[in-house]
């Protein structure tokens, strides 16, 4: 008798503990941040061409879920490659952008699993993105909507693949 019941609370404890720390693990993985790939195939581009091949690497920035660092290696549709910086806050302010279609970025995250992106190019607003990870936080969609820097206006539905575990 007495091994059932200590059985019963070695089970006990470790269930305990196990609902207590999901949480915890859970916070730990922060579904935007690590390395994602562009899926062309999947992407559509108005107007086009897509890029031959997209990498970005997302970074916790500010401290975990305060900000985020993104840099971003492109192979335009031309074959020319475009590099892309950033580090901002999600509190809607303006930050520095590099990059070829604006000088400015401000970012809000609604949630977990979504993050809002205005880009701006001497201070007008030239693109926002509307970025969702699916739930099993394997895939980034995008929808970018707004002018490119040849002042086309563009409507991009954009999809990324994780590259290994989120950090």
């Amino acid at each position: 008798m007495r091994n059932i019941a200590r059985g019963s609370a070695v089970v006990g404890f470790v269930v305990v503990a196990w609902l207590a720390s999901t949480p915890v693990l859970r916070a730990q993985a922060d579904p935007l941040l690590g390395q994602w790939m562009l899926n062309v195939a999947r992407s559509t581009y108005d107007p086009g061409p897509p890029p031959m091949r997209e990498t970005r690497v997302y970074e916790a920035f500010g401290g975990v879920g305060k900000g985020i660092k993104g840099s971003f290696v492109r192979i335009d549709g031309a074959g020319k490659k475009v590099t892309i910086g950033f580090s901002a806050m999600y509190d809607g302010k303006d930050y520095k952008y590099s990059g070829p279609d604006g000088d400015a970025i401000s970012l809000t995250r609604p949630d977990p699993y979504t993050l809002d992106a205005t880009l701006k190019r001497n201070g007008h607003i030239v693109q926002r993105t509307h970025g969702v990870i699916s739930p099993d936080g394997k895939t980034r969609t995008q929808t970018v909507t707004g002018t490119n820097v040849q002042g086309q206006k563009i409507n991009h539905i954009v999809v990324f693949d994780r590259q290994g575990p989120s950090t």
